[in-house]
């Protein structure tokens, strides 16, 4: 399959005219791109967001490295660990997509959008999950036992909503490659 479409002829304005040679599969000259919505695998505004996605977690795992007692919370090193797999996942999609941009290549393959989908699945809900969970946290040490002092709780929250914002930035990316995959 391609990502070519025919143009729409009403069936009583003109005749189809018949092939009149085998094209072995091919699609006939007449037939017009799709064109690719941004924000989708191999478009600009794709490469904007795995950038975006990227930067966000590296912020997050960062931040929350940065405290001395984030190993002594489960949550928090679910965070930590949810968001270096969203690290590593936008980073490579992000490298792919440049490229694809640079030699002018679609990402349409159904394999290809498939193994996006299901990657953006996983690491949105990793990180979705990993975002509750040390939200969760955070507010129970912030606002029940107010105990800020003691911990790193301006550090927690921002990590915790650097991630939050790493999750949004990754929908677009899952519901558009979803969209396409399923409008094949």
């Amino acid at each position: 399959m391609s990502n070519r479409s025919r143009p729409s002829v009403h069936p009583f304005d003109i005749e189809v005219p018949q092939l009149t040679e085998p094209n072995n599969g091919a699609l006939p000259d007449e037939t017009v791109r799709m064109k690719d919505v941004q924000g989708m695998p191999g478009t600009p505004a794709g490469l904007v967001l795995r950038v975006f996605q990227f930067a966000f977690a590296a912020v997050a795992v960062a931040v929350m490295a940065a405290t001395s007692d984030f190993p002594s919370v489960t949550a928090f090193r679910y965070l930590v660990a949810a968001l270096s797999l969203q690290c590593l996942w936008s980073l490579s999609l992000a490298i792919v997509d440049l490229y694809a941009i640079l030699v002018k290549r679609c990402l349409r393959n159904s394999r290809v959008l498939g193994f996006f989908t299901i990657g953006d699945a996983i690491t949105s809900t990793l990180t979705f999950a990993a975002a509750c969970a040390s939200a969760g946290i955070t507010v129970l040490i912030s606002s029940d036992f107010n105990n800020c002092g003691q911990n790193h709780c301006a550090r927690f929250e921002t990590s915790t909503a650097m991630a939050f914002v790493s999750w949004f930035l990754v929908s677009p990316s899952f519901f558009l490659s979803f969209w396409s995959l399923a409008s094949r």
